[in-house]
């Protein structure tokens, strides 16, 4: 099978990461929760990769990241821990579910919301985001990459503009986390959410968010923590406060085998790779005739993401073709990502997602291309 969708998550790790997870399945106790061996271990190594994402994200403290299952919960916890009741946030058409439910949630309990419209190339002016904010405005809530096109926002133009009305900024970095730098004190980030299972080739389960040092979040959960048992709230220290209930060790263990992969590889060299690739295929579908591809090619940089449409089929349907004739595994239909759609005008057929990995290869792309030009020549 060739696997273009990485997007959705990363199937093929590099091999530290599977030994990593089947290691720690055999070995690993619960972190916090004893002083033998086993618990001592699954503390250690949970410790050293909450080292390692904050020296990745250029965290102030380690304590400042947190591990959740995915950017979903994360999301939520973020959205959901520092609105109230007649604040105000600012998103945009770019986002994923992941970040418009729980505004939709909050603006049922008394938030007020407003969504910085795109162009039909997918991109927004940053311009209408500054003129989105007021004097009740708590948030600005934007990805860092599109996973319908690709687009990637700026996201230190934004953290500027919101810190210079001294406004909180979360950023969803689903689509960028281990693919392209973060700065989280250089951007102005003030809560950041990313996943595991994507660009940081760690698995399935794993994730987490960065909270700005002195900013407090409502926690998502309560429970137990392994500390401060005979309290009946739950802690209030970083990291402690947002991790409620047993960690996903197994999977945190294998996130930490991917960032040392990431380290060695370095991802300055994973993206360069990444989008040659990407580039490939965009230079070889997009003047098919028959063929539209969605999103602002007009700069180099980008996530390795070309989202495109062949005449007037069904997403799905072409998707299909390409699994069953060629087997490429793709994404068709709405991507999670609704507003998006909308402003690109597919909310009926969808659209079909290839997704690059350095594990891809140029064959690969070219069978891709001659998959498309194929289909694209059907009657």
């Amino acid at each position: 099978m060739i696997y273009m969708d990485n997007a959705a998550t990363t199937m093929h790790k590099p091999e530290s990461v599977a030994k990593a997870v089947a290691e720690a399945l055999c070995s690993m106790g619960n972190a916090g929760r004893g002083a033998h061996a086993a618990s001592l271990g699954a503390s250690r190594i949970i410790y050293d990769t909450r080292e390692k994402l904050a020296g990745f994200f250029h965290a102030e403290n380690p304590k400042q990241i947190v591990f959740t299952s995915n950017s979903t919960e994360s999301l939520n916890t973020a959205i959901k821990g520092i609105l109230e009741p007649g604040d105000h946030a600012v998103t945009t058409m770019l986002e994923h579910n992941s970040v418009l439910r729980p505004l939709y949630e909050m603006q049922d309990k008394g938030v007020e919301l407003s969504i910085v419209k795109s162009n039909p190339q997918g991109t927004i002016d940053y311009d209408d985001i500054e003129k989105e904010i007021r004097e009740n405005t708590k948030a600005v809530v934007c990805t860092h990459g599109s996973n319908l096109t690709g687009n990637l926002v700026d996201i230190r133009k934004v953290g500027e503009i919101a810190h210079r009305h001294g406004v909180l900024f979360v950023v969803d970095a689903s689509q960028t986390a281990g693919v392209f730098p973060i700065d989280v004190q250089a951007d102005g980030i003030d809560i950041l959410c990313f996943t595991g299972h994507k660009g940081l080739l760690g698995p399935q389960g794993t994730g987490g968010l960065y909270v700005r040092e002195g900013l407090a979040v409502r926690p998502l959960k309560s429970g137990g923590s392994g500390v401060q048992t005979y309290s009946k709230t739950h802690p209030s220290e970083m990291p402690t406060a947002l991790e409620a209930g047993t960690l996903n060790g197994h999977g945190i263990a294998g996130l930490h085998a991917a960032l040392e992969y990431l380290a060695e590889e370095g991802i300055d060299s994973i993206r360069a790779c990444e989008q040659a690739l990407m580039w490939r295929f965009y230079e070889g579908v997009k003047a098919i005739p028959g063929v539209k591809v969605y999103g602002d090619f007009s700069g180099k940089e980008r996530c390795p993401i070309v989202t495109l449409n062949i005449r007037d089929y069904d997403s799905s349907e072409v998707s299909d073709e390409l699994l069953m004739t060629y087997d490429i595994s793709t994404r068709p239909g709405a991507h999670c990502a609704p507003l998006m759609h909308e402003a690109l005008g597919t909310v009926e057929q969808g659209a079909v997602r290839f997704s690059f990995s350095h594990f891809n290869t140029e064959e690969e792309i070219d069978t891709a291309i001659r998959a498309v030009k194929e289909l694209a020549e059907e009657e």
